[in-house]
């Protein structure tokens, strides 16, 4: 089985642009800095280290800085200047925006790769506020502006719910995975778990807890493990399920242990860090399944058709099998883990 070699971003681009800005005159008053969504591997030079208020819910990259000694915490803390490290959605990276103006940010600094849409994030700062410099390099853009007299309340997180005709009524957010509506392999998934579950279940990489719901909505079930990486996924997780058998845990479920084995365990694997594919991910997944599950537990997994898992089955379990088949989407029961595979750890991006 191969390990997940973590995927650390370069920390080359935002430092160089934050160098530039500074030769160029950016000055910056005293106070922390909050540094929101920085990811593993990263500098921040010239910014004084010893002011800066690391955000960070994502689990490998929480881990992976506060091992290299930066002050991270999960939540958003009130900062008189922020730095905003754009994510991948627009709506996400306008909501970090605007979470920075409300905890109390004077002086904003937005910096992400031409990928992230920062030319975008960029044109809408403008239409709101005057911006007060700007610095291009390596493919990437950063940005800052002076937040005296702006509005960014419309640009605020607002919970989107998703309904589905069996399950209810499900809250998300900008920024987590499939935000705008049930996933289609989530859906298939649920459509063909057996009407009754093993006993003790882990749902691996639960996000805001669809399949987490379908399977509670079985019988069977006695306590289902949601283990999730993404805490503001967790926490939606949280205000979705109220269901008492339901056990969180904000983990990285390639690394994810329990004291003791589990009956069954079903997941929708990720296979992307950041615009990569990175198949190793869900393959790190079928190893902690295969490491969870007594030898007469159960898997059940849906993933892309191009994935290539179906070699990880036939190594880790002792029988696998396609239950149900899409263009799309493949959905595999597997059992009987035939090893107990080391534990991986990873990075995002």
């Amino acid at each position: 089985m191969a390990t997940v070699t973590p995927i650390l971003t370069d920390p080359a681009p935002r430092e160089a642009r934050l160098t530039l800005a500074f030769d160029d005159g950016l000055s910056l008053p005293e106070g922390d800095i909050s540094v929101l969504l920085p990811r593993a591997g990263e500098r921040f030079d010239p910014l004084p280290a010893e002011r800066l208020k690391l955000v960070q819910g994502f689990r490998p990259d929480h881990d992976v800085l506060a091992q290299a000694g930066w002050t991270v915490s999960t939540a958003a803390v009130a900062a008189p200047i922020a730095l905003v490290c754009l994510p991948r959605a627009k709506a996400e990276g306008l909501a970090l925006i605007a979470q920075a103006v409300n905890m109390g940010a004077k002086h904003v600094l937005v910096d992400g790769q031409k990928t992230d849409g920062v030319e975008s994030v960029l044109k809408a700062v403008r239409a709101r506020v005057e911006v007060l410099g700007t610095v291009s390099k390596a493919h990437g853009k950063l940005f800052w502006f002076a937040t005296a007299g702006a509005d960014f309340s419309e640009w605020q997180a607002h919970p989107g719910l998703v309904q589905d005709a069996a399950l209810g009524q499900f809250r998300t957010l900008p920024g987590v995975f499939s935000a705008d509506g049930v996933d289609p392999g989530s859906a298939l998934l649920a459509q063909h778990l057996p009407d009754k579950l093993p006993a003790r279940m882990v749902d691996l990489g639960a996000g805001w807890g669809y399949l987490s719901a379908a399977c509670l909505a079985r019988s069977g079930v006695e306590v289902l493990h949601l283990v999730e990486a993404e805490t503001s996924a967790l926490d939606l997780a949280r205000e979705n399920i109220k269901d008492p058998r339901a056990q969180f845990h904000w983990q990285d479920a390639c690394s994810f242990a329990l004291p003791g084995p589990v009956d069954g365990v079903v997941m929708n694997p990720p296979f992307h860090t950041g615009r990569k594919p990175q198949p190793e991910l869900g393959l790190a997944f079928i190893a902690t399944a295969a490491r969870l599950l007594t030898n007469r537990g159960k898997l059940w997994l849906v993933a892309n058709r191009h994935l290539p898992y179906e070699a990880s089955l036939a190594s880790l379990f002792s029988a696998h099998e396609i239950i149900a088949e899409t263009g799309t989407f493949r959905v595999w029961q597997a059992q009987g883990p035939r090893k107990k595979p080391a534990a991986v750890t990873r990075a995002r991006r």
